[in-house]
C-alpha cells in the first residue's frame, strides 16, 4: 500500500487546521473611556438611596405632562421615522443572516429546439425537447473565512446601534416633552403675573387721575402711573406671545392637538426628585448613545474580516437533484432520476487593487467608529457634568430669588402703606411694584431652569 508523502501529508494537515479555526477578524476590545473616574462636583449623599425608577412616569408625576408625553410616543413623527430605520435595519440584519445557509429552489422546465434540415447532420428538420424538474442549490458559498459571517456580525451590529439609537431618540422625546411643559407653565405663570400687575396699575392710574383732578396728585404722579400701565401692558402681550410660541412648539413635540388636562398639579413647577447618580463608568456605557456607537465600531471591526477574506479563495456550491425525460409523461417514471454538482473554486489574481482598497476601508472606517464613540462618551460626560453642577446652583439660586421675592412683597406691603398715609411718593411705590415683579419673574424662571435641568438629566442618566 503507498503511503502519502511527507509534504502532502503536511499540507493537508494543515489546511485542515486552517479552515476549521483560521478567522480573519480583529478581536474585538472595547476602547477605554477617555473621561474622568469621578464626577468633577461632589454628589449629594442623600441621593445614594434614590435609584432612577425603571418606569419614567415615576420620575414625572404630574398627571399632565405624563399625558402629554403618552400622546408623544404615539403621534411623534420623528419617532415613527426612528421606529421604521429599526425596522429597516432588522430586514437588513436578515438578508445577510440569510447568505449563510443554502437556497433551496423547486424548478420544472422544459426546453424545446427545432434545427432546420440545412443544419442538421442527417439533412432532415428535426425537433427535440427535454422537461426536467430539480430541486437545486445554487452557487451556495462554503464560509471557511468567515466572509459570510462577518457581514452577518456587521448587519447584527447596525440593527442594534439603529436599536439603541431609537431608544436614546425615545429618552430625548420624554425630555423635551417635559421640557417644552415646563417653559410652558413657567410662561403660563408669568403671564398670570403679568395679567394681575396689568390690572394693579390700571387702578392705581386711574386712582392718581382722580387725585390729579381734585389737586391731590400732580402730573408728574400721573403720568408715572401712565407708563407703568403701558410698559405692563406690553409685557403681558409678550408674554402671551411667547406662551402661544411654546404651546406651538409643545404641539409640534406631542405630534397632534394637545390632550386635555386629567387632573391638576399639586404646584407649578413641581420638583423632580433627585436621583443617584453613579460612577462615570457605570453611567456612561449604559446610554443608549453610547451603546449605539459602540455597535457602530463592533460592526466596522467585523466589516474587516470580511474585507480580509476577499483575498482568500471561495468555494461556490451548485448542484441539482430530481428526474429528466423527453417527454412530460414520463418525467417521473423509473429511471429518469437525474442530478448534478458543480462545485467552483475562485481566486482573486487581479483586481487593479480592488480589494486592498476595500481593507483600506474598512480599516479608516474603524478608526473614525473608534473616534466617535469616544467622542460619545465624553461629549456624555460633558452632559452629565453640567447637568450635576447646573442642579446644585439652579437650586440655590432658585431658593435665593424666592427669598428676594418674599422681601420684595413684603417691602411692596410696606410702601403701599406709606403712600396711602401720605408718607411716600408714588414714585417709590411704583419702584416697589417693579422690583417684586422683576423678582417674581426671575424667581418663576429659576423654578423653570431647575425643572428642565431635572428632565435633561433623567435623559443624561440614560433613563430607567
Amino acid at each position: 500500500m503507498n503511503k502519502p508523502l511527507p509534504f502532502t501529508r503536511n499540507l493537508a494537515c494543515g489546511l485542515a487546521l486552517l479552515l476549521a479555526g483560521c478567522s480573519f477578524v480583529p478581536d474585538y476590545l472595547r476602547p477605554s473611556a477617555p473621561v474622568p473616574d469621578a464626577w468633577p462636583i461632589a454628589i449629594d449623599g442623600n441621593d445614594a438611596a434614590r435609584p432612577m425608577p425603571e418606569d419614567w412616569r415615576a420620575y414625572f408625576t404630574d398627571a399632565r405632562l405624563q399625558a402629554l408625553i403618552d400622546a408623544a410616543l404615539e403621534h411623534n413623527r420623528d419617532l415613527r421615522i426612528s421606529i421604521a430605520r429599526v425596522a429597516e435595519a432588522r430586514a437588513l440584519a436578515g438578508l445577510a443572516r440569510a447568505d449563510r445557509f443554502p437556497a433551496i429552489d423547486a424548478n420544472l422546465q422544459r426546453q424545446a429546439a427545432s434545427t432546420p434540415a440545412d443544419l442538421s447532420q442527417t439533412r432532415e428538420r428535426t425537433f427535440a425537447q427535454r422537461f426536467d424538474a430539480n430541486l437545486g442549490i445554487t452557487a451556495f458559498e462554503l464560509d471557511f473565512w468567515r466572509r459570510v459571517k462577518s457581514l452577518d456580525d456587521a448587519a447584527q451590529a447596525n440593527f442594534l446601534a439603529s436599536e439603541y439609537a431609537q431608544r436614546a431618540f425615545r429618552l430625548s422625546l420624554v425630555s423635551d416633552v417635559a421640557s417644552a411643559w415646563y417653559v410652558l407653565q413657567e410662561l403660563d405663570a408669568r403671564a398670570a403675573i403679568a395679567e394681575a400687575t396689568v390690572a394693579t396699575r390700571a387702578e392705581s392710574r386711574k386712582l392718581i387721575a382722580q387725585r390729579r383732578d381734585v389737586g391731590l396728585a400732580g402730573d408728574l404722579d400721573y403720568y408715572a402711573a401712565e407708563g407703568a400701565w403701558a410698559t405692563a401692558r406690553a409685557e403681558a402681550a409678550s408674554l402671551a406671545q411667547q406662551k402661544a410660541a411654546a404651546e406651538n412648539a409643545l404641539r409640534l413635540l406631542v405630534g397632534a392637538d394637545l390632550p386635555p388636562a386629567p387632573g391638576a398639579s399639586d404646584a407649578p413647577l413641581a420638583a423632580i426628585p433627585a436621583v443617584r447618580v453613579d460612577l462615570p463608568s457605570e453611567v456612561l456605557l449604559r446610554r443608549p448613545d453610547v451603546l449605539a456607537a459602540e455597535q457602530s465600531l463592533i460592526g466596522a471591526n467585523a466589516n474587516i474580516g470580511a474585507a480580509r477574506a476577499a483575498f482568500l479563495p471561495r468555494i461556490l456550491l451548485t448542484l441539482a437533484a430530481g428526474s429528466a425525460s423527453p417527454a412530460l409523461s414520463g418525467l417521473f417514471s423509473g429511471g429518469s432520476g437525474a442530478w448534478s454538482f458543480m462545485p467552483l473554486l475562485t481566486y482573486p489574481l487581479f483586481d487593479a487593487g480592488r480589494n486592498q482598497s476595500n481593507l483600506d476601508l474598512a480599516e479608516a472606517r474603524k478608526d473614525i467608529a473608534v473616534a466617535s464613540y469616544e467622542k460619545t462618551i465624553q461629549q456624555a460626560f460633558r452632559e452629565v457634568a453640567d447637568l450635576l453642577d447646573a442642579r446644585q446652583r439652579l437650586a440655590e439660586q432658585a431658593q435665593a430669588l424666592d427669598t428676594a421675592s418674599a422681601a420684595q412683597s413684603e417691602r411692596l406691603q410696606r410702601v403701599d402703606a406709606r403712600y396711602k398715609a401720605g408718607m411716600s411718593s408714588y414714585l417709590e411705590l411704583l419702584d416697589a411694584q417693579r422690583e417684586l415683579f422683576t423678582a417674581q419673574q426671575s424667581a418663576l424662571a429659576a423654578r423653570r431652569a431647575l425643572a428642565t435641568t431635572s428632565a435633561n438629566l433623567y435623559k443624561a442618566l440614560g433613563g430607567g
